[in-house]
């Protein structure tokens, strides 16, 4: 038998303990605050209707400056779980750092934390990935969105399982990490970019070693940074009022 821990209607891979969270909960801050008591492999999902919304604790053997990559990684078992289940003519896109686009438009995003006080050459006990997608709902509600937000359900994903799709996501995530044991950052980081937007006048990107985001302008000139910590602490996607994914 395999030694998978389920909950009611999902398995999940045996690395992982999934927490379901009451309905309201706010799972990357729930994680946050439990991160170093319950552990890697943990992940909080919450049950709701209108969003898709879960955290994972890792426990990093790296610096704080190399190991916050691992976001990235993160971000490419979102974009895989999605991409799964969808038309292949409807594009996952990435906006640096963690916002998600679907076939154009804003569906949601995902963040990062780490201990408060984390030296950037020290190993950081837990790091939290979170992400949040806006599955549907909207429309029964009431709410309109704005023409550059979207939501899984109006782009054609039908019953869509918040639970299911963590536990889908947990198994991209593993891919992941296993590959960056294997190879380091040398396939993780070109998925990113692969479906990372960009300014028509940038013709190259990459990642630095801590993360930040070096653009190459066409016809030459300096080379762009971004900033990681400052772009992925905005958190432009996330709306600050509601908690939720602008749009």
């Amino acid at each position: 038998m395999d030694d998978a821990r389920t909950t009611e209607a999902e398995v999940f891979p045996p690395f992982f303990t999934p927490v379901r969270l009451r309905e309201r909960a706010d799972a990357f801050a729930h994680a946050v605050v439990h991160a170093a008591r319950d552990g890697a492999g943990t992940i909080y999902h919450v049950g709701r209707f209108d969003l898709i919304e879960f955290a994972v604790v890792l426990e990093p053997e790296e610096p704080l400056s190399v190991a916050r990559r691992v976001f990235f990684a993160g971000m490419n078992a979102v974009a895989d779980t999605l991409a799964a289940e969808c038309p292949p003519e409807k594009p996952v896109t990435f906006r640096y750092a963690g916002a998600i686009a679907f076939d154009g438009g804003l569906v949601g995003g995902a963040r990062l934390a780490w201990p408060e006080g984390t030296a950037e050459d020290q190993t950081p006990d837990w790091l939290v990935f979170s992400t949040m997608l806006r599955s549907g709902g909207f429309q029964e509600l009431g709410f309109v969105l704005d023409p550059s937000a979207t939501t899984l359900e109006e782009e054609g994903f039908r019953d869509l399982q918040p639970e299911a799709f963590a536990a889908r996501f947990c198994r991209h995530l593993m891919f992941e990490l296993d590959d960056w044991r294997e190879r380091g950052f040398r396939g993780i980081g070109p998925r990113y970019l692969a479906r990372l937007e960009r300014p028509a006048a940038i013709a190259l990107c990459g990642i630095d070693r801590n993360g930040d985001l070096m653009a190459t302008p066409k016809g030459g000139g300096a080379v762009l940074r971004t900033d990681f910590v400052a772009a992925s602490a905005g958190a432009g996607w996330l709306d600050p009022a509601t908690g939720e994914p602008r749009g």
